[in-house]
């Protein structure tokens, strides 16, 4: 195993989930703020699940995201 490249695509790939999936909260929460269904004060429990099938992994992580 090359850990150099390894490391390399793993990065790569955090970066690829994190930069998307800020894009698609942040278009949900304008999306319903706009439609008066969320206020610009809300907390949002949150989960993300991480799995690598390949791996047999499959690890989930809780947090919350708020606007204010």
């Amino acid at each position: 195993m090359n850990d150099e490249a390894f490391n390399l695509s793993i990065r790569k790939f955090l970066k690829m989930v994190g930069v998307n999936s800020q894009r698609e909260i942040e278009q949900a929460a304008t999306k319903a703020i706009a439609a008066g269904t969320l206020k610009g004060n809300a907390r949002l429990p949150a989960t993300m699940t991480l799995e690598v099938p390949g791996l047999q992994l499959s690890v989930k992580f809780d947090g919350e995201v708020t606007l204010d």
